[in-house]
């Protein structure tokens, strides 16, 4: 099976450790954790993510700023992203919250939603479908 490359960029290292070895247990994801949003972009660079997982607000630069560096960069721009966030309600990721054609997913997620949306996100990437396009799991 190929297993999908995922990087989750969260300050708090408790989260990105937990999401880590649940989403590893699954056995289809190699799973990089990054704490410190500074360091991102390189961590991106090194790891060759298809997918990452973002938090919002974080010190230093916060997630919104981070997706558009990403975004304008030639190597990760093709790279989906997923907000995890704590500052989107449930009613909100449920009503499909787009902020620049990201997807927010709120915190906390249950695994089997995470799960869900990024197989949806990989799988609209792989027949180049808009993100804005993905169907979002059930709540």
């Amino acid at each position: 099976m190929d297993q999908k490359r995922i990087l989750i960029i969260d300050d708090e290292a408790t989260f990105t450790r937990m999401v880590r070895i649940n989403l590893e247990q699954t056995k289809r994801y190699v799973v990089r954790e990054e704490n410190r949003a500074p360091h991102a972009l390189t961590t991106a660079h090194e790891f060759k993510p298809d997918l990452i997982l973002l938090d919002v607000i974080m010190p230093g630069v916060d997630g919104g700023e981070l997706a558009s560096r990403i975004k304008a960069d030639s190597l990760l721009k093709e790279v989906p992203v997923i907000f995890l966030t704590a500052t989107v309600s449930k009613r909100e990721a449920a009503e499909g919250v787009f902020t620049g054609g990201y997807l927010f997913l709120p915190k906390p997620v249950g695994l089997k939603n995470l799960v869900e949306c990024m197989e949806n996100v990989l799988a609209a990437k792989k027949h180049e479908h808009d993100p804005a396009e993905v169907k979002k799991p059930a709540s």
